[in-house]
């Protein structure tokens, strides 16, 4: 069998070429990559040009070596069938269905201890939504979300609509989703968010709340205007000034959006500064050090596994495309991102 690996060749190009996966070695798995899905934030940034070329694909990750620089293979959520085992690992793990953090291609090569297995019931496709459940969960430990908080989740792409269903079992207030594209509200709605909103309309209501806070304090709107905490995962720079409105005295904003080389003038000279507003990183490569005394990534990712099956994942997937037309779904999240939840490559 031939084998396929994506690559990134240059802006806005991809490619599949033949790559040498061979057999497994005698403490290795060979694997069949069944579904892989891209990272739609992450993966255009790469697509787009607009990484830190000089920046390490991932440290904490074998399979991304390398540079951010072109050419390169990119991607950490595929999801397969053992077909061989090397001469000292168990037959038991043969056919059985795995996880693993390698780019897209056909099939790949790994230690037992460097996947993970899956249930036996979880579809490929739903496994392959494995890294953003985990992104997830890294991102509700870091915020650390309080018994009758307000809480407002800016972008509801697969991040933030992972966050909004485990924030939802968290005895809130109330939690408001903020999102431009309609489908990705009523996704949002029904992962249990109280109330979605538009950023135009957010900043409508809050542009309304400052012109009559003199005399009419009551009208403001509390869920919004008066946030304990924000979760910033839109991916647009500007976004951080919605956050910074939508938040109260003392609040804290976590910033889960890599931006990459985007830039947007953020207002830091206002309320920021008055009313003491704490924004914050989160970065799944590595655990809080609040944290870290209780939490390693091997416990994260059992959180993030028995909680796999809470997100609805033939919902959040809108495309599953093969994977030899791959450009095609890079270039329709390119060009058409409102169209476009949840992509998924499916290997044949």
């Amino acid at each position: 069998m031939t084998d396929a690996a994506l690559y990134f060749t240059g802006p806005e190009t991809v490619e599949l070429r033949e790559t040498a996966v061979g057999q497994p070695a005698a403490d290795e798995l060979l694997v069949d990559t069944r579904a892989s899905a891209i990272s739609a934030g992450t993966e255009l940034l790469v697509y787009r040009d607009q990484m830190p070329s000089d920046l390490p694909a991932d440290e904490t990750l074998d399979a991304l070596d390398g540079d951010l620089s072109y050419p390169l293979r990119y991607g950490y959520a595929a999801s397969g069938v053992v077909r061989e085992v090397g001469a000292d690992v168990d037959p038991d793990w043969i056919s059985r269905p795995v996880f693993s953090f390698v780019p897209h291609q056909t099939s790949f090569r790994a230690t037992p201890d460097s996947v993970l297995a899956l249930p036996p019931e979880t579809t490929p496709a739903a496994g392959s939504l494995l890294p953003s459940v985990e992104t997830a969960t890294n991102l509700v430990l870091d915020a650390a979300p309080r018994l009758g908080e307000r809480v407002v989740v800016f972008g509801a792409g697969v991040i933030g609509l992972c966050v909004t269903r485990l924030l939802a079992a968290f005895p809130l207030e109330s939690l408001v989703v903020v999102d431009p594209i309609e489908r990705r509200r009523t996704l949002a709605a029904a992962l249990g968010a109280d109330r979605t909103t538009t950023p135009a309309d957010l900043a409508d209501t809050e542009t309304a709340d400052v012109d009559r806070a003199d005399t009419d304090p009551v009208d403001t709107d509390p869920a919004v205007e008066q946030a304990d905490l924000a979760i910033e995962l839109s991916g647009q720079p500007s976004a951080l000034d919605d956050a910074l409105g939508a938040v109260g005295y003392d609040a804290r904003i976590v910033v889960g959006s890599w931006y990459g080389t985007k830039r947007e003038p953020i207002d830091l000279g206002g309320r920021f500064h008055r009313d003491r507003i704490d924004i914050v990183s989160s970065q799944v490569s590595t655990i809080s050090p609040e944290l870290r005394g209780r939490w390693d990534r091997d416990r994260r990712m059992d959180a993030a596994l028995d909680r796999l099956d809470w997100i609805p994942a033939d919902e959040l997937i809108t495309h599953r495309i093969p994977f030899e037309r791959a450009p095609e779904a890079y270039e329709l999240l390119d060009s058409a991102p409102d169209a476009a939840v949840q992509v998924i490559l499916e290997y044949s």
